[in-house]
């Protein structure tokens, strides 16, 4: 991928071209902000997710059956359990009791269960929101489908807490091929992981920074830049700054030198 000039010294230095890490969504704010600013926004996810087969699944000597919980801390987590389930030919019992991270995650679980019939439990976003319904079933056995990533903040919680607890990879989290862009030259780049950052190395080993703007999401995301010797130039969240989109458009107020909307 090919970058230009110097991040530090030109932070603000116009945008025109902006390369999101994510797959292309159908509504979003990221819209009003191409209109605005008269730049081009493209779409493409550095990493993907793959299945583990269930021949590998066996080796991890994971028993479904056993759990009388579960832990969904993605649409992901979700999508692989019940898959799994199904080529591990395991019955899913309409006694298991689930635990999800966020609301999102329980509005998709409803593609797979009767949701009223069943014990579900949701939170805002983090493990801790669940705190008071993991202790009203301090007893369970619960499962947590992760990635080859695995889920740290997590597992340690239910470690602290003297919960009875497995996790199982059900699927990988792997760098895409972004060959295709190796002569293509973007302002900016977002990213909202580490993973975001490891894909960027696989594809192009030498890539330099030069005049590229990068915008990172997370504290993890912005330690996985800088370990790389690179800036980030936009960090979310930041104070009166909750999301990448209202970063940006600070941003690019300055950069191109747009008075904002009133």
């Amino acid at each position: 991928m090919a970058a230009n000039g110097k991040a530090k010294e030109e932070a603000y230095k116009r945008v025109r071209t902006i390369l999101v890490s994510q797959p292309k969504p159908e509504r979003s704010p990221y819209y009003e902000l191409e209109k605005k600013y008269k730049v081009q926004i493209d779409w493409r996810p550095f990493i993907h997710v793959e299945p583990v087969e269930a021949r590998d699944f066996r080796k991890q000597r994971v028993h479904l059956e056993d759990f009388s919980a579960i832990i969904l801390t993605s649409k992901n987590s979700v999508d692989h359990f019940f898959r799994m389930c199904e080529e591990m030919r395991t019955k899913v019992s309409p006694e298991l009791k689930y635990f999800c991270l966020s609301e999102t995650i329980a509005n998709y679980l409803q593609k797979f269960i009767i949701y009223r019939k069943r014990k579900v439990f949701v939170g805002k976003r983090s493990i801790e929101d669940l705190a008071a319904a993991l202790k009203k079933h301090k007893n369970e056995k619960f499962l947590l489908p992760c990635s080859n990533l695995g889920a740290k903040e997590i597992c340690k919680y239910l470690d602290d807490h003297g919960y009875s607890w497995k996790d199982a990879i059900m699927y990988n989290t792997v760098s895409s091929d972004l060959s295709d862009l190796s002569d293509v030259t973007y302002d900016m780049l977002v990213f909202f992981s580490p993973q975001g950052i490891e894909s960027l190395y696989d594809n192009f080993p030498d890539f330099k920074q030069n005049e590229t703007r990068i915008a990172v999401f997370g504290n993890s995301t912005c330690s996985a830049v800088e370990e790389r010797g690179l800036t980030a130039n936009v960090k979310v969240p930041a104070p009166d700054v909750p999301s990448m989109t209202v970063a940006l458009d600070l941003y690019l107020q300055k950069a191109n030198q747009v008075e904002p909307v009133e």
